[in-house]
């Protein structure tokens, strides 16, 4: 019998495993394009803004997986540190993930307008990734924000 929380949190595991999967196949990509670039993949310029070297990017994506593996992982179980509800984090979360996807659309139409030679997807591999960050907290802040 799952305890209280177990059911709950269990309708938001699947939610939050596939957007785990998908930015864990994202890290995975941009990887192999930077060992070995391959044909089927595209390039680097394609994975990568450049902002931040990738030498410093790649551990920063690997801790960014560890706790989505972490928080996913407690909801699957319904119980651990991520599913003890907390409203006010909740309200944080969401506000934070509302600004942070905003913040993509705003760059994404930047990006557009500056570079016209890209739509609808070319060099935006990190926007749409951070959809996907940004939904992750979202999902979160809702579990905890609606119980």
């Amino acid at each position: 019998m799952p305890s209280n929380l177990a059911w709950p949190s269990q309708r938001y595991a699947s939610m939050l495993w596939f957007l785990l999967a998908l930015f864990f196949l994202r890290v995975l990509g941009q990887l192999l394009v930077a060992i070995f670039a391959p044909h089927y993949l595209p390039p680097m310029e394609e994975w990568y803004s450049g902002l931040i070297p990738y030498s410093i990017l790649f551990p920063v994506q690997l801790l960014i997986l560890v706790v989505m593996l972490k928080v996913s992982a407690d909801f699957s179980r319904g119980r651990g540190f991520f599913v003890v509800q907390r409203k006010a984090m909740g309200r944080c979360l969401i506000w934070i993930s509302t600004l942070y996807f905003t913040s993509m659309v705003l760059r994404y139409g930047i990006t557009m307008a500056l570079h016209p030679e890209r739509r609808w997807f070319g060099g935006t591999i990190p926007i749409w990734f951070h959809f996907v960050l940004a939904g992750f907290v979202y999902a979160v802040g809702h579990f905890h924000y609606r119980r």
